[in-house]
């Protein structure tokens, strides 16, 4: 019997080749973007998954309340790992390390820059990496030593063995390879090319030790299995409390498996982060899915006369419903089945395209069990909805309507026809209105106000020797005539490096606590940067400038000083406030301007900034640049960014959301019009004599088309009424979370209506074209 089925099924795809191929196509699309999303949702599902004490590591987090506004922290201060170490029995290791952090390794004549962290004791114990060579017991034991990625480790040594061999780190002292390890996967918290640990008898790292007001550093802890974390949130206040004059924050440990998916927080709430897109793109694949399971119902119900026939000699011959039933499913399977093996193809051509866009290593490894349920469960879904509605609806006929020619199609079997179209034009408009509202938002923000001009403005970073001839490299720079300004300062202009509690001053009032940005920066920082000054100067290098102190006009709100140029605040010693500057956005353009003090230092910095000349090439400036620059630094890789094209970093998630969005949007709905395409092209069919009569009697092209295309618009209009307040409604949901965010305009949605028409219009119009123009003749010969 299955071989039957099998074989009827087979017969029927290749007798009506339209219907197949037009089937074939939804699927394969829809099953396509359906597993190029899957794999994208479970990298991001399985981040830092690989770690053997994934349940048991957190991050240590404060939420510091400052005028009832929670800004939650993952700065720490050095000493905080040590002392929590051997403060709860319910903390197995506690870890400190840098941020993550470029320098300069070299080897003979290689000098590479590389990134990675500087760690305590116990890393290697908390977090797990597969060691090439060397072992994690002894890989940090030694304050002079490092350990690569193999990456990093062939890059310098190729195929010779690394272990032992010196690398000059950062040209300030020689370190040894003790160990490699595999590179990072592209899923991980932490990806690296070098680790060292803290040397504890450094002069500023000894200093740092005793230090628990500035927090500069991650801290990590793992604990014992099945950790009651209310308690561990208490035990890690206290500690800090007891060391630290700090009553304004609250400190908790952040679990590993929330870093990526729940890093958002406001006002001290996790609000999600990542997990919500994996969420809407999972929820596109259904849908995607759907709509090529809905084009497959819709046709295979418009051309039930066709199979009508079939249905009531089988039935006669005593195949019974289940039996016919079966059959359906067969047919919807053998083509899922097609689909599907179209798609693997599919995916595995697009694979490196998709792999670049989303700048992952996404693979798809037909050696996992995971793939084959997955293909199973994906082939299974597809074929049962798919063939659903159309098994159910042909084996219902009955045979003695069928074979006297009085089967009826009327309102009964057209009514689940139409709800299935504007299902798919519901969310074809609500995916288009969806992706215009997500640009509109990228866009609102990226040309937002940052407070300073970017353009035209280049950094480049610091060393021991260009700080050492500062002065020097500055006046060549100038001399050149290609460079309006140069300062240098203690971080980008695009980041926040420093977090500290604002300085006290005469009539500060009681509790008030206020955590702020820190900057450290040279003369001309202003003027360099564009940055407008409201009150008081900037800073022109004058001894007086080391007792100075400008502040942003967010923390004089925050500060809620009334006339703060002449104040004396005090920050470790003696400042006076000379001047207010305009907010500058350094973190996140989404957020409101971070509360800022800003400090003279003349003696060194991480980061030199120069504006180039308007109408200068920037390739020609560049050059000179770097010959000024190789002169006085010869041991280090030049290297400079642009402003602007580092702040478009920030928007990173944003824009790939948005192109993701665009992408599967574009083809859901070339879904959808494939399948109107099909259903147009069935409706004429059955339509065709009706049409011929319309024409002897005197009707037109253009009233012929519009007869055809008014049922579709009928089904859009009804479409875009449900449509517009769903969409409505999740998108300011969407919105709200974001401070700085666009209104939805009414037009946005009379735009996408008419654009929809106008599609629906030009599919239906190009299928209906062809028999309209036709000779009458032909369709009535028969009768």
């Amino acid at each position: 019997m299955i071989r039957n089925y099998l074989k009827i099924a087979w017969r029927n795809l290749f007798r009506n080749k339209g219907f197949s191929i037009t089937n074939i196509l939804g699927l394969t699309i829809g099953i396509t973007c359906t597993m190029l999303i899957l794999l994208w949702v479970y990298d991001e599902l399985t981040y830092d998954k690989f770690q053997k004490n994934y349940d048991n590591i957190y991050q240590v987090i404060a939420n510091r309340d400052f005028n009832n506004q929670v800004f939650t922290d993952r700065s720490m201060v050095l000493p905080l790992a040590s002392e929590l170490e051997h403060s709860s029995p319910q903390i197995k290791h506690a870890v400190v390390t840098t941020y993550q952090q470029q320098r300069v390794l070299a080897h003979g004549e290689d000098k590479i820059k590389k990134e990675g962290y500087i760690v305590s004791d116990h890393f290697f114990d908390m977090f797990s990496w597969k060691f090439i060579k060397g072992s994690a017991a002894t890989a940090l034991k030694d304050p002079n030593s490092i350990v690569l990625s193999e990456s990093a480790a062939k890059a310098f040594f190729g195929n010779e063995d690394p272990i032992n061999k010196v690398i000059r780190f950062d040209n300030s002292q020689d370190v040894k390879v003790t160990a490699v390890v595999e590179d990072a996967p592209g899923n991980s918290t932490f990806r690296f090319d070098w680790i060292t640990p803290f040397n504890y008898n450094d002069p500023d790292t000894k200093n740092a030790m005793g230090e628990w007001v500035n927090s500069s550093w991650n801290v990590f802890v793992q604990t014992v299995p099945n950790v009651d974390t209310s308690l561990l949130n208490k035990t890690i206040t206290k500690v800090k409390r007891a060391h630290g004059k700090d009553e304004i924050s609250t400190y908790f440990a952040f679990p590993m498996s929330h870093w990526h998916l729940y890093s958002d927080f406001d006002n001290g709430v996790n609000t999600g982060g990542m997990i919500e897109y994996v969420h809407l793109f999972s929820v596109i694949a259904i849908i995607i899915l759907l709509i090529a399971c809905i084009n497959f119902m819709n046709l295979s119900t418009a051309r039930s006369e066709k199979r009508a026939k079939e249905v009531g000699i089988r039935k006669t011959l005593g195949s019974n419903k289940k039996r016919l039933i079966l059959q359906f499913f067969f047919e919807s399977m053998i083509l899922t089945l097609i689909a599907f093996v179209i798609a693997i193809i599919a995916v595995l051509l697009l694979l490196p395209s998709f792999n670049q866009l989303v700048d992952k290593h996404l693979s798809l490894n037909a050696t996992q069990p995971l793939f084959w349920l997955s293909a199973t469960v994906i082939i299974l879904f597809t074929g049962l909805v798919a063939g659903s509605y159309p098994a159910l609806y042909l084996s219902s006929f009955n045979p003695v309507k069928v074979l006297k020619g009085t089967l009826s199609s009327g309102k009964k079997t057209v009514m689940p026809r139409h709800i299935l179209v504007v299902s798919q034009f519901v969310i074809s408009i609500l995916l288009i209105s969806a992706t215009i509202i997500v640009y509109q938002q990228i866009q609102h923000v990226k040309d937002r106000d940052m407070g300073y001009n970017p353009n035209n403005l280049v950094m480049i970073p610091s060393t021991p020797d260009t700080d050492k001839s500062y002065d020097v490299i500055k006046q060549e720079l100038l001399s050149t005539g290609l460079i309006s300004n140069v300062t240098r300062t203690s971080s980008p202009i695009t980041e926040v490096w420093w977090n500290t509690g604002a300085p006290d001053y005469d009539g500060k009032p009681a509790n008030s606590q206020i955590i702020m940005g820190g900057l450290a920066v040279d003369v001309d920082f202003t003027k360099t940067m564009g940055i407008k000054m409201l009150q008081g100067r900037d800073f022109s290098g004058t001894p007086a400038d080391s007792t100075s102190m400008i502040l942003n006009k967010a923390a004089v709100d925050a500060m809620k000083l009334k006339n703060p140029v002449g104040m004396q605040m005090r920050y470790g010693r003696n400042y006076t406030v000379i001047g207010v500057s305009d907010n500058v956005i350094m973190t996140s353009p989404f957020e409101p301007a971070y509360p800022m003090l800003m400090v003279y230092d003349g003696n060194g910095s991480s980061m030199n900034t120069l504006r180039l000349k308007d109408g200068v090439a920037p390739q020609k400036a560049m050059a000179s640049i770097e010959t000024i620059f190789k002169k006085y630094n010869p041991t280090v890789p030049f290297e400079y960014q642009f402003v602007d094209q580092e702040f478009q970093k920030k928007f990173l998630t944003e824009d790939l959301i948005g192109k993701l969005t665009n992408i599967f949007s574009g083809l859901a709905i070339f879904i959808c019009c494939l399948g109107l395409a099909g259903l147009a092209s069935f409706t004429i069919e059955k339509r065709i004599r009706e049409i011929g009569v319309r024409k002897v009697l005197g009707a037109s092209v253009q009233q012929l088309l519009l007869l055809i295309s008014k049922e579709f618009l009928k089904l859009v209009t009804i479409a875009f009424v449900i449509a517009v307040p769903l969409t409505y409604w999740a998108m300011t949901n969407w919105l709200s979370k974001y401070d700085y965010r666009i209104s939805i305009s009414i037009w946005l949605f009379v735009l996408v209506g008419i654009a929809m028409f106008l599609l629906t219009l030009v599919v239906v119009c190009m299928n209906t074209i062809r028999v309209a123009m036709s000779n009458p003749v032909k369709s009535l010969r028969t009768e």
